[in-house]
């Protein structure tokens, strides 16, 4: 298994990123055209990407402002990497009135790293945009 590892800086406070990552309605500006979340222990995490693919997962650790970690994996017959095998990682570290995202996501197969960094480098430039209060347009990327 592997992991990919991307930081990006937001210019945004992690008091004012932090709820696009747990806020169903905030999570929408940037990922997702259906959302759920329960942004607890156990709670669940689904999040129709693209509008096309359905990721799938729980989340394991909720820290406001710092950090959420949550499982995560594709909800369709046969997909290499299903539901809740896979982990993400996002922590939030101030740098002066800006945060850096650093987002490990682990446990994913070799051969899907290629294609989940170019996800997440197209959400998380999305996330930027939204979290500095800008509008990145309507998900329609879709996702292997």
């Amino acid at each position: 298994m592997a992991e990919l590892i991307r930081e990006i800086v937001i210019d945004a406070r992690p008091g004012t990123v932090f709820p696009f990552l747990v806020d169903p309605q905030k999570h929408l500006a940037w990922l997702g055209t259906e959302v759920a979340l329960d942004p607890r222990p156990g709670g669940t995490y689904r999040v129709q990407v693209g509008g096309e693919h359905l990721s799938v997962g729980e989340f394991v650790e909720v820290v406001p402002n710092e950090r959420v970690v949550f499982t995560f994996g594709w909800a369709e017959p046969g997909h290499p990497i299903p539901s809740g095998s896979t982990t993400v990682t996002i922590s939030l570290t101030p740098e002066g009135d800006k945060t850096r995202l650093r987002l490990v996501h682990s446990g994913l197969p070799a051969d899907a790293v290629s294609d989940h960094t170019g996800g997440w480098d197209h959400y998380l430039g999305r996330l930027s945009i939204a979290a500095a209060g800008g509008n990145p347009g309507p998900d329609g990327r879709p996702q292997p």
